[in-house]
């Protein structure tokens, strides 16, 4: 069985909740809001991103309260982070060819989802710090790609799929999880960013499926290209890379044993002690 890092309990999977609803709230909720609408909610971005690192904090500390949390696994999620941070500017988001996607695609494959949430944000913040892309978005991003990776491990036949139908299945997975992203980061672009009040704008107080009709027309528009190529490479790279970089992963968690308790007994030839100890010495003494 393949030794998972972070496992979910009943408290990481509450955290993540959370997690989930603050994140739905905050990408959806300019279609429910009325024509007074402000279009400039930029300062709502560090609100957000406070949230989101006290509620990304809060999944680490149920997981550690669940079922712990060693500086072995603290080092696989800083190597993992480092090395997708790494990763993203070598595509320079040219044509949506960003080579991090397949890495968090078999990360969290192999580590499953609660690690897998936090290394997908953990990733974007740091490759954000690395690339100079702080910004409004930034915390939208993480919500986004810690999804991205979550979902990965989510993924059935964890423990017993391997070989050709586990390569399918992810490369099937990057394929709609690399068009899930873009469509979840342009919902943020197309309601908090000023549009050009084109026909396909976002308009506040419209009827929702007003709206909606021209968000698909706004994504096949302006994204469509962009997020293809981001599936296409993940695909390549997932089925190129995979077998090698899963083997690497699962012995890397086999050989951490995340899931080993520590114990402390007593030598063998250790006297004695305690309230059995003590009996034996009350005994002992009676028989003299």
């Amino acid at each position: 069985m393949t030794a998972r890092p972070v496992r979910l309990g009943p408290r990481a999977v509450a955290a993540l909740v959370l997690v989930g609803v603050v994140g739905v709230l905050s990408f959806g909720w300019p279609l429910l809001a009325d024509a007074d609408f402000g279009r400039d909610h930029a300062q709502d971005a560090p609100w957000l991103f406070a949230v989101l690192l006290v509620l990304l904090v809060g999944v680490v500390v149920a997981t550690i309260a669940d079922a712990g949390l060693d500086a072995k696994a603290v080092a696989m999620l800083g190597v993992l982070a480092a090395v997708g941070a790494a990763l993203r500017p070598l595509g320079a988001g040219t044509a949506g060819l960003e080579p991090m996607f397949f890495l968090m695609v078999l990360s969290g494959r192999v580590l499953g989802p609660g690690f897998g949430f936090v290394l997908g944000a953990v990733t974007m913040s740091a490759s954000a710090l690395l690339t100079g892309g702080v910004g409004p978005w930034m915390p939208f991003q993480m919500l986004s790609m810690g999804w991205f990776t979550m979902g990965a491990g989510l993924l059935p036949g964890a423990q017993r799929l391997r070989g050709r139908g586990e390569l399918m299945m992810l490369g099937a997975y990057g394929f709609v999880a690399a068009f899930a992203y873009g469509t979840v980061m342009n919902l943020y672009g197309w309601t908090f960013v000023p549009g050009q009040g084109s026909g396909i704008s976002f308009v506040a107080g419209d009827p929702l499926h007003e709206n909606l009709v021209r968000f698909l027309a706004y994504c096949a528009t302006t994204s469509l290209g962009w997020d293809l190529g981001r599936a296409v490479l993940t695909v390549v790279l997932t089925f190129a890379v995979a077998p090698t970089l899963l083997r690497a992963l699962r012995r890397a968690t086999r050989r951490a044993a995340f899931d080993a308790r520590a114990t402390f007994e007593a030598p063998a030839d250790a006297p004695a002690t305690g309230p059995e100890a003590l009996a034996d010495t009350s005994e002992a003494s009676g028989a003299r």
